[in-house]
């Protein structure tokens, strides 16, 4: 569901939801998107985001991972990742219990269960977020943000030697 509506209307319907995740809001260009999962969604995103975390564990390499969590910038972007993951930066961090979007660094990578009209790989352009998956259609699309777009990629900066396709199918 789309409806026009200000930063303002945005954040009041924030605290009208209060701790929970359920509808997802979306904030972007004068707009607001509500989504409501369905457990498919969540099943894909709780599958997909535990072979990320195995990779992880499986490199030995250190992370933190939300979910959920609302990445906003003032007036500009809300956005609710399914996942999203530190790994370059997770001591940046790692312990803190909100993350200032404005100053902290961004997310390196981004998981989304993309339900269309809904999710776009540009929503993170704001946050430079460097990898976004979108899984779509029972398909994984790796993009790396390259400058001020987003390029499809076949491999994951942070998983080169993984063909992720494979394993996500």
């Amino acid at each position: 569901m789309r409806l026009p509506a200000t930063w303002q209307e945005y954040q009041a319907l924030c605290q009208q939801r209060g701790d929970s995740s359920i509808p997802r809001i979306k904030y972007c260009s004068g707009e607001i998107l509500l989504m409501s999962p369905m457990p498919k969604h969540g099943r894909d995103a709780h599958l997909i985001a535990n072979i990320i975390t195995t990779l992880l564990d499986h490199t030995a390499r250190e992370y933190d991972a939300f979910t959920p969590v609302t990445m906003e910038l003032p007036n500009e972007s809300g956005i609710e990742p399914d996942y999203c993951f530190y790994i370059e930066h997770w001591q940046a961090v790692s312990g803190k219990e909100r993350i200032d979007w404005q100053t902290d660094p961004p997310p390196d990578l981004v998981l989304e269960i993309n339900v269309p009209s809904y999710s776009d790989v540009n929503d993170y352009l704001p946050y430079r977020v460097p990898e976004v998956w979108l899984f779509r259609k029972n398909q994984l699309l790796v993009y790396n943000l390259q400058d001020t777009d987003y390029s499809l990629q076949t491999q994951s900066q942070y998983f080169p030697d993984v063909t992720l396709q494979t394993v996500i199918a």
